[in-house]
């Protein structure tokens, strides 16, 4: 049935009025049913007719098509007039058009709707992939050059393989959507909280590890405190399941090595991290850290460069890496074995030497056999039994081939019977302990019961007494035999620990064992189910891996199950294995791709024209060029040309390779391209000796006649010596020669040269060649003026030699007169200065000396008791002086509280300020309350 014509299908019994159409709008629907077309007139459920068709109709009239007719026919059939029709018509005619304008307007804002809608998602779609764009925009090369430049600078390499680990996980984390949460299976972003496991490196949303965690230790602690006290419960990793405690629950987030909490997204950066060096402690621990920027996955080993000698010490220490510093020298180890017989003959190795693979002869522990066996198993016992004869005489040893002494003999000393109630003392050691005839007593193996037997030898037999015993669940108990184990038929209802299924084992004792059934729960990939043992909490993410290749099949990413669906193909890095467009055999390794291989780089390799030599520039036997079509249009109606790219063939360029060539004076031999090989002047001077022997030829490199065998002499074509003397002077010398350019030695320079005397007071002039050709000890001759030394020596004299080199003599050679005083001063004597120097001279006090000395002291006595009289009269002054002041302030304080006492107290000024202050204050307060009643 078409929709547009689809209404009310009513079970009325109304006829359509004659003349008009069923397709007629609004006169669909009859009788008793309801119109179900909501752009049409339909009736109520009284039978009235909606002439504004706004919904479906209910009209119970009796016409075949409900809605407005049905209720028409009804009115006509009691009015009996066309008049009334004809109006009724004219409302459905308008009823009609109400209903088209109010659909239209439907149309329209569903039309505008649609509209808004569309635009809203082309608006998310676009930061969508604004979004998916700035994840591709990392320059994942510059990244992973600079997070591990500091380690390749260190090593002196820029590759090596113990770096292609950490640099996967490097891509990885760089690639956009590589990182994958094992726990949602979600894509990890780059600028998302994540944790990372110590041991596996696995990196995990820091919520989805948080809530792992959280709902882990909520599925433990519900079991019961019975089989599971309380304790701290650990966690697992949901890749490596290595136990964490829950102290080390992550609840921050941090970088990859730690030192930055909440990292900010760096685009020059690895994502996660903090783009300081890492520092962290290198693993198997050398004492060096890592060199690499803040990165994922574990560290490389150490590239620093250390000395360590081999394993068994014979070659001397030798630079390697401190990773690899553990290294063998190939000979033979040669250490001495355990055995002591023979050498270690396995290469130069780590660790302890192995046993020794040798036999020998080797006795055991008793001495009585001997056998050959390996070295490394010294020590063995026979089977025979010691036998030698203990201290008692009556007994030998019965212990099987041992190394120590075998002791007393067992049966000397106090005995006692089987049961252990009697005592023998005075027992031989040939007799037997008797039984005592009394009850056993011993404890049977029940625990609860004795051994009602005689006291015997040998064990006790079995408990047969009857006991109540319980059930090993507790829930039943019985009479049996003591010896007898009870176990009732109950099956256990606990849960065991995976809290799905009951136990179910007969007679258990709450020690439920482990669900062996396994879980089947389906996973979060939604494509495989849990294959381990039924367990508690969460199943841990799917194990199974799928591939993505690239378009070519060569490259190949495994992703966890239920991240295929959405996944981007991984770029391939395989070589491309398109055949090459020039004369090459094969192109330059380049990764897979789409469009057209990028031009060749090789060399050209082609052979030269005139030379013997290859092309070495850049492939151009087949170069893409833009070439415009010749020829000119007819007319401004024919379109452009446009220009066409089109592969040529250019010619090698001339050869470039450098060949020695001479120049034509002989000085030098130039490279120079093999297209332009030929001699030429090297622009040098010439250089040959003139007749002169002194001077060489100055003129430009020229072609020279050589005369005779010495090819360093000047030719015909050199120029002649027009220069003065020029030859070196002797060492010392500053002077020129002042005759021409002459071979030969040159005279002895008769030119002066001033030189100050030892003293530096006199300028001496000596000749050049005297002073230059003259030893030290002549020097000092000539730089003598002979005048006396002006120095001074120690003692304050003039010192008494000629001008002479170095330092004046010492003070004890000096010679002149000086005088010498006693302790006191008083007395004065004259003596030579050596002697005063040496010590040898002295001048002591005599009696005089000793009476002034004692008349000064009296004399300083007295001067210091008048100076203590004096000042004894002056604090008596002050003291005095100090009395009078104070007795005269007293007798003053005194006078005034007289007249203090006799001043009545209306006179005093103080207390009438008081008064005068009161009353005006009591004044202003009663102003205050009468103004404000």
């Amino acid at each position: 049935m078409d929709p547009s014509r689809q209404t009310f299908l009513g079970r009325g019994r109304g006829k359509r009025p004659p003349g008009e159409s069923a397709d007629r709008p609004g006169s669909q629907g009859g009788g008793r049913g309801r119109g179900l077309w909501p752009s049409h007139g339909g009736g109520d459920m009284f039978g009235r007719t909606d002439t504004r068709g706004g919904g479906p109709g209910t009209g119970r009239g009796r016409g075949e098509k409900g809605g407005a007719w049905g209720q028409d026919a009804t009115d006509r059939r009691k009015s009996g007039g066309r008049g009334k029709k004809k109006k009724r018509f004219e409302q459905g005619k308008q009823g009609e058009s109400d209903v088209q304008l109010d659909y239209d307007a439907a149309v329209q804002k569903m039309a505008a709707a649609q509209k808004q809608m569309q635009e809203s998602a082309q608006r998310h779609l676009e930061q969508y992939e604004d979004s998916s764009s700035e994840e591709e925009e990392l320059d994942k090369e510059k990244i992973l050059s600079s997070a591990v430049q500091s380690y390749n600078q260190a090593l002196g390499s820029e590759e090596d393989a113990d770096l292609s680990h950490v640099k996967q996980h490097l891509v990885q984390t760089c690639h956009s959507g590589a990182a994958v949460c094992l726990i949602c299976i979600a894509t990890i972003k780059r600028n998302e909280p994540v944790w990372n496991c110590r041991l596996c490196v696995c990196m995990l949303h820091l919520q989805c590890i948080q809530r792992w965690v959280r709902d882990g230790v909520t599925q433990t602690s519900l079991l019961s405190d019975e089989h599971f006290p309380n304790r701290d419960i650990p966690w697992q990793c949901p890749k490596c399941r290595h136990d964490y405690s829950q102290a080390e629950s992550p609840t921050r987030y941090f970088c990859f090595c730690g030192k930055v909490e909440d990292p900010e997204f760096d685009p020059w950066l690895v994502p996660h991290s903090c783009g300081q060096t890492c520092s962290r402690a290198l693993q198997p621990e050398c004492g060096h850290n890592c060199l690499l920027l803040c990165h994922p996955g574990p560290c490389p080993p150490c590239p620093q460069m250390v000395k360590s000698a081999c394993y068994c010490r014979k070659k001397p220490p030798e630079p390697r890496r401190c990773a690899a510093r553990e290294w063998s020298c190939s000979q033979v180890c040669g250490r001495r074995l355990p055995c002591g017989l023979h050498t270690c003959g396995q290469a130069c190795h780590a660790g302890d030497c192995p046993p020794c693979r040798k036999e020998s002869s080797q006795p055991c522990q008793c001495g009585q056999q001997s056998a050959v066996r390996p070295c490394a198993e010294p020590t063995w016992q026979c089977d025979k039994v010691c036998g030698k004869a203990l201290s008692c005489g009556f007994h030998t040893c019965e212990k099987v081939c041992h190394s120590a002494t075998c002791g007393p003999c067992p049966r000397t000393g106090e005995r006692t019977c089987p049961c252990g109630k009697t005592v023998y003392s005075d027992l031989s050691c040939t007799e037997d302990a008797p039984t005592c005839m009394d009850t056993c007593g011993k404890e049977l193996a029940c625990g609860s019961h004795m051994c009602m037997d005689k006291c015997h030898f040998g064990p006790c037999g079995q408990c047969w007494e009857r006991a109540t015993k319980t059930c090993r669940c507790g829930q039943r108990k019985k009479s049996l035999p003591c010896n007898k184990e009870y176990l009732c038929e109950t099956r256990c209802t606990n849960m065991r620990t995976c809290q799905r299924h009951q136990c179910r084992r007969k007679c258990c004792d709450g020690q439920c064992p482990a669900c062996d059934q396994n879980c089947g729960r389906t996973l979060n990939c939604r494509n495989h189910k849990c294959p381990t043992k039924c367990h508690p909490g969460q199943c841990y993410p799917c194990n199974e891996t799928v591939n993505i290749s690239c378009p070519c099949g060569a490259t190949v990413i495994t992703l966890p199950c239920g991240r295929k669906k959405g996944a981007r193909p991984p770029k391939c890095m395989q070589p491309c294995r398109r055949p090459p467009d020039c004369h090459h055999p094969q192109r330059v390794p380049h990764p897979c791709h789409a469009n057209d291989c990028p031009p060749c780089r090789q060399r050209c390799c082609l052979p030269l024209t005139g030379c013997s030599h290859i092309c070495p520039h850049p492939c151009h036997t087949a170069v893409k060029v833009l070439q415009k079509p010749q020829g000119k249009r007819a007319g401004p109606w024919e379109p452009e040309p446009q220009p066409v790219l089109t592969v040529v063939k250019f010619d090698c360029p001339p050869c470039q390779v450098p060949l020695p060539v001479q120049c034509v004076g002989g000085h030098e031999i130039s490279p120079l391209p093999c297209s332009q090989a030929r001699p030429f002047p090297c622009g040098r001077p010439c250089g040959r000796r003139l007749t002169c022997t002194n001077h060489t030829c100055q003129k430009i490199c020229h072609l020279v006649t050589i005369a005779g065998n010495d090819p360093s002499l000047a030719g015909p074509e050199c120029e002649a010596c027009e220069e003065g003397c020029g030859r070196p002077r002797p060492e010392g010398c500053t002077h020129t020669c002042l005759r021409s350019c002459h071979p030969g030695d040159c005279p002895p320079c008769t030119q002066m040269v001033r030189q100050p005397c030892h003293c530096k007071i006199i300028q001496l002039f000596i000749e050049c060649s005297k002073w230059t050709g003259a030893d030290n000890k002549t020097r000092r001759v000539l730089l003598s003026c002979q005048s006396p030394c002006p120095k001074l020596l120690s003692c304050g004299h003039q010192c008494s030699q000629v001008c002479h080199a170095g330092n004046c003599p010492g003070p004890g050679s000096c010679n002149r007169k000086t005088n010498i005083r006693c302790p006191c001063r008083r007395k004065k004597k004259d003596v030579r200065c050596s002697a005063l120097q040496k010590g040898e001279v002295t001048l002591e006090c005599d009696e005089i000396c000793q009476q002034v000395k004692e008349e000064k002291q009296k004399a300083a006595e007295q001067e210091k008791e008048k100076h203590k009289e004096a000042e004894k009269q002056k604090q008596q002054e002050e003291l005095e002086e100090f009395q009078r002041k104070m007795n005269k302030r007293r007798r003053q304080r005194k006078q005034r509280e007289e007249v203090d006492e006799k001043i009545p107290w209306f006179k005093d000024k103080k207390v009438l300020a008081i008064l005068i202050s009161t009353v005006t204050a009591l004044v202003f307060a009663i102003m205050y309350q009468v103004a404000f009643d």
